[in-house]
């Protein structure tokens, strides 16, 4: 089944609300993570990006770190953007959204001059990441009580 959608950075407070939508659905309702950690102070600062159905219904999003907000999560590299927060609600999964986003997210740090994305990835989505150019590095860690590992991809 092809559902078309589009990819593209969110730019009002609807957007912003649709994205936080899409991350209550899958990191709240499905994984568990408590509400009051999975928004934070970064979300003011950060470019998030949104997929959307043709009729306007939210199915993914993710954000961008960069500057000093990043470098805190990236080693102190100002050069090397955060990804994070990255969802595709459940309707949406294997449509290629999630991949859609990650470059939307790689075009938005390369257009602010970052050299680097650098993610924290819950352990089952190692492979994803991996097909997409990201490498891990380091050791596992908990995150929300989730398994994580860092990775990188040098743009």
């Amino acid at each position: 089944m092809s559902v078309p959608y589009r990819v593209r950075i969110a730019e009002d407070p609807a957007d912003r609300e649709a994205c936080f939508a899409v991350r209550k659905e899958v990191f709240v309702q499905e994984q568990g993570v408590a509400e009051d950690i999975e928004y934070d102070a970064y979300d003011a600062v950060a470019v998030h990006v949104l997929a959307v159905r043709e009729d306007g219904v939210p199915l993914g999003t993710g954000r961008l770190l960069h500057g000093a907000v990043a470098a805190e999560k990236t080693g102190g590299d100002a050069s090397v953007g955060s990804l994070g927060r990255l969802a595709v609600s459940r309707e949406a999964r294997g449509l290629g959204v999630g991949v859609a986003l990650v470059r939307a997210i790689e075009d938005a740090a390369r257009a602010r001059g970052l050299t680097a994305v650098d993610l924290h990835a819950q352990t089952h989505a190692l492979g994803f990441y991996e097909r997409l150019g990201y490498a891990p590095y380091g050791p596992e860690f908990p995150d929300a009580g989730i398994p994580h590992r860092a990775m990188r991809r040098v743009l």
